[in-house]
């Protein structure tokens, strides 16, 4: 970890907290949602394009809670590596991760190469 990175621990924790708690209540929120909704098929009776439109919210909100969900679980790791103290240095090749790309993404495992590289590959 650079000495940038280093004076900004706290403000890159504070957000991390932060977004960690507002991740946990939307992830919430969506559950409860969820369980309240009526049953699909409950008699009602609805034409083509409105079970289409059902279908298509349903879909975006399941999308929608597992983008939160895969976030939630980025941001408990970078918690846990801040507690660890090797936040800030890349997963792969090691060398600190630049403080202006942890600023834009406080969750960020790799560096901007390292990354790439591991999008390529996928």
């Amino acid at each position: 970890m650079d000495l940038a990175t280093q004076t900004h621990l706290k403000p890159l924790r504070d957000w991390l907290q932060f977004r960690l708690h507002e991740l946990e209540a939307e992830v919430h929120a969506a559950e409860m949602e969820r369980r309240e909704a009526p049953p699909t098929g409950d008699g009602e009776v609805v034409d083509q394009k409105d079970g289409a439109n059902q279908q298509q919210q349903a879909s975006l909100a399941q999308a929608q809670e597992q983008r939160d969900l895969d976030e939630l679980a980025q941001v408990r790791a970078a918690l846990q590596r801040l507690d660890l103290g090797v936040y800030g240095d890349c997963a792969d090749c090691g060398d600190p991760i630049p403080m202006a790309r942890l600023t834009a993404q406080p969750a960020a495992l790799r560096c901007a190469a390292c990354q790439t590289a591991y999008e390529h590959k996928r």
